[in-house]
């Protein structure tokens, strides 16, 4: 007959160490959870079994009876009530367990079914009729999932809805303006399908928001680079530009240096989930120079190179 060791089990020593325990179950029940293995009874039925071993080795008490007891931990104090009984009574077995020879402890008198249906020890059964029912039925929740959704500058400035395909249905959700790259939301419910009637596990989408060439996001505040040509930048005019927010007209001041930097308050990106409240952008010129310079604008630039003389 054989003993189940739990140990064995979950594959750790005797002197195995809560963590270790821990780390163990956890290894093995993603390798063999019904959602990885759909339609393979034996996958299940281990996974069975070792839920049955660690709901005994990770608690301290159980595991103390266990140790002590063997298998059939779960009577140890029927059991020392009998043998208290059996000491004061003559003839015929434990009482209420009636012939059943030997000590709980001994490794070959109670045994384990390695039938289809044995996922649990035959005296776990004997005691306790309901527990195969109890067990077997017992919930496990779904997995979580994880994925990345890429958005766009523009997409991330405004609140709006996409359509996501989860598990071959289309959810949609909407998306706040604001949200900023890395950070995280979870959908409750659309990870993987419970075990038994289990709940679900849940979604996270983590978000990538890439900055652009010319455009940069640090926190709620917009970077900008325009370029500018020489002749305003010297002269002075206006500059249109295009944001995030739409076109703006801009006032160029007279002798603007290149790389001169301008802010527009409130002209950055939304804060989140804080309607009407905007970050500051900051806008820095580029001048460009002229190229391809006929005779005559050679000839002008020759002449003012002399007058800065």
């Amino acid at each position: 007959m054989d003993f189940v060791d739990y140990y064995k089990t979950l594959g750790v020593a005797k002197n195995a160490s809560a963590e270790d325990i821990k780390k163990a179950y956890r290894k093995l029940a993603r390798k063999l959870h019904p959602d990885v293995n759909p339609n393979d009874k034996e996958a299940h039925k281990k996974f069975q079994q070792i839920n049955e071993a660690n709901e005994v080795l990770s608690d301290p008490e159980k595991r103390k009876k266990y140790d002590q007891y063997g298998e059939n931990w779960k009577n140890a104090d029927q059991y020392e009530k009998a043998r208290q009984q059996q000491g004061q009574q003559a003839g015929g077995g434990f009482g209420g367990f009636g012939g059943f020879g030997g000590g709980f402890g001994g490794g070959g008198e109670y045994t384990y079914s390695s039938g289809e249906e044995g996922n649990f020890s035959d005296f776990f059964e004997s005691l306790f009729g309901s527990a195969r029912g109890r067990r077997s039925q017992a919930k496990y929740r779904g997995q979580d999932y994880n994925a990345e959704l890429k958005l766009s500058l523009k997409e991330a400035y405004t609140t709006h809805k996409q359509t996501l395909t989860i598990n071959g249905n289309n959810v949609r959700i909407t998306i706040p303006a604001g949200v900023e790259n890395g950070q995280q939301i979870k959908l409750k419910g659309y990870g993987s399908p419970g075990a038994n009637g289990g709940p679900n596990g849940d979604l996270f989408i983590t978000f990538v928001i890439p900055n652009e060439l010319n455009l940069k996001r640090e926190g709620n505040n917009l970077y900008q680079t325009e370029d500018l040509d020489l002749y305003t930048a010297l002269l002075g005019g206006e500059k249109t530009i295009d944001t995030l927010s739409g076109k703006i007209k801009l006032k160029v001041q007279p002798e603007t240096q290149n790389g001169a930097k301008i802010r527009l308050k409130g002209k950055g990106f939304p804060v989140y989930k804080k309607e009407g409240q905007f970050g500051d952008l900051y806008i820095t010129w580029n001048i460009k120079l002229p190229t391809n310079l006929t005779e005559k604008q050679k000839e002008l630039f020759t002449e003012l190179s002399k007058l800065s003389s």
